[in-house]
């Protein structure tokens, strides 16, 4: 019988879920074990976890489970450098030369646990089975817009916190822009094809932001790309992976250049591969724009957990994509995940 223990997200602003009461619900009924943690910020209140008749644990208690349970989160673990014993279903950031992951995989290694990459769970075809790209696409675009915004008041963005819903988004930002009394920017989506790049042309069609989609067919040339630096607004929807080529070199900072935002949606400034070469970490929702250039202006933001910014639909939507996987957990997406970590750990 399959144990599935749901932890509390421990970073901060990190309201999501990857599955919902109807989910655990369905689990039950065919058999499984559901423990679901108490959280202070899930979008999801655990009353309504507690009524599917799953069993409830304190907030943080997962390094204490059965070792058979799987530990199901999104984000990082706290990071206190402990041995990991158990299997855990997150996304890891490990595989791509992070420094970070790196540590994350020794922890494992150290306890003897296990890591299933939601990043890598992909069918027979190598498509990924589940993601939040949708709704990263969508925030980044508004946090980016936002960004705009904030430098047409001669500013640099302030804190971002969660909204209620979608549609209370989308009327925060038209007063802002309609306040502001400005022409709309225009942007330039590379990845248009994808989930994020879907989500993120979606905003600025809602916003009324001409938009220029680029996908692999626009990128073949391996650059240089000038037609970026002539949008106000960029947005990097694809993953960085070996061969990938640099779409804002870091000499764009001196460039003669319209473009003053950047959005690093996939969001992997340490990586080896990251194609945004004019910064090196991660924004917070405390200070979403990194400033990294002043005349004329370039911020470039890039946070990467956007998607809770609309925490309600975007768990909904990965749950209902992830739950049918969860449901079968000998199946080969499984398989494949553990074959990459250890490979990564060989």
């Amino acid at each position: 019988m399959t144990h599935l223990w749901v932890r509390a997200e421990s970073r901060d602003h990190e309201a999501r879920v990857g599955i919902m009461p109807e989910g655990v619900t369905s689990l039950i009924r065919q058999g499984f074990t559901v423990t679901v943690e108490d959280s202070h910020q899930r979008i999801v209140p655990i009353a309504d976890y507690a009524a599917t008749g799953a069993a409830i644990a304190p907030e943080g208690s997962w390094p204490y489970a059965p070792l058979d349970a799987l530990i199901f989160g999104l984000k990082e673990l706290p990071a206190d450098g402990t041995p990991l014993r158990h299997t855990h279903i997150m996304f890891g950031h490990a595989y791509k030369g992070q420094p970070d992951g790196r540590i994350l995989l020794d922890r494992f290694k150290a306890g003897g646990g296990q890591l299933l990459d939601l990043e890598y769970l992909l069918d027979d075809a190598g498509r990924r089975v589940a993601a939040f790209g949708y709704w990263a696409g969508y925030a980044g675009a508004a946090v980016s817009l936002m960004c705009w915004m904030a430098q047409q008041r001669g500013k640099v963005m302030g804190p971002i916190r969660a909204v209620p819903s979608q549609a209370h988004l989308l009327a925060n930002l038209q007063g802002d822009l309609v306040q502001l009394g400005t022409q709309r920017p225009t942007a330039l989506i590379i990845g248009a094809l994808g989930r994020v790049g879907t989500g993120a042309a979606d905003l600025c069609r809602d916003m009324g932001v001409a938009t220029t989609l680029w996908d692999m067919a626009e990128t073949a040339s391996g650059g240089p790309f000038p037609a970026i630096l002539q949008h106000e607004l960029f947005f990097n929807c694809i993953l960085a992976r070996p061969g990938t080529p640099v779409f804002v070199p870091a000499s764009a900072k001196v460039a003669d250049r319209r473009l003053s935002v950047i959005g690093d949606i996939a969001c992997d400034p340490d990586s080896d591969f990251s194609p945004i070469k004019v910064y090196d970490r991660v924004t917070t929702w405390d200070a979403p724009a990194l400033r990294v250039a002043d005349s004329p202006v370039l911020d470039v933001t890039a946070i990467d957990n956007l998607p809770s910014l609309m925490p309600l639909e975007s768990s909904q939507d990965f749950a209902d994509q992830l739950l049918p996987h969860l449901a079968t957990p000998d199946s080969d997406v499984w398989g494949r995940a553990a074959d990459m970590f250890r490979r990564a750990t060989a």
